[in-house]
């Protein structure tokens, strides 16, 4: 069966994004309670923090430029949190918040990756907006894994069992 190239585009977004979630999960499973709020040094962000701005950041993104919904969010409070969120409350506003970006992008029609829109004072296609989103999850995914192998001294095992040296 043949894709159309905004099919597949869309099909291979919401896959990365199912990817960043499995191993987002993964790190945040290893991580107790107390460590959520941790943060390296005072230039760095807590997982919390990283969590909630991953959650802000793709509402506002993919939920409100790409679907048009209301852009309510306020960045700063992302991370000038210290707190408020156990772990059970940060992880179900994420599902939440990917859940729905995914059901927008993959609504996504070819007119609608390439209409542009301004988002966060950026002049992006839609395509654009769908890249952005899945990148920054992944780029804030890596952060939350390599901070959890810091703290927790474990490798995570995101591909445990499988042969990545297959050509």
């Amino acid at each position: 069966m043949r894709h159309d190239l905004a099919t597949e585009f869309v099909q291979q977004a919401c896959y990365r994004m199912d990817e960043s979630t499995r191993m987002l999960r993964t790190a945040l499973d290893e991580l107790p309670q107390a460590d959520l709020w941790k943060r390296p040094n005072t230039a760095s962000n807590s997982v919390g923090n990283l969590i909630l701005h991953l959650c802000g950041n793709i509402r506002q993104y993919a939920i409100s430029a790409l679907g048009g919904a209301e852009d309510s969010r306020q960045r700063d409070a992302e991370f000038a949190a210290r707190g408020g969120f156990d772990k059970a409350a940060l992880l179900d506003n994420l599902l939440t918040t990917v859940t729905e970006a995914r059901e927008t992008i993959a609504r996504a029609d070819a007119e609608n990756l390439l209409r542009e829109r301004s988002v966060q004072g950026f002049l992006l296609s839609g395509m654009g907006i769908v890249l952005h989103v899945v990148e920054h999850y992944s780029y804030h995914t890596g952060q939350i894994a390599f901070w959890t192998k810091l703290l927790r001294d474990k490798d995570l095992g995101f591909y445990a069992g499988m042969d990545l040296n297959v050509k």
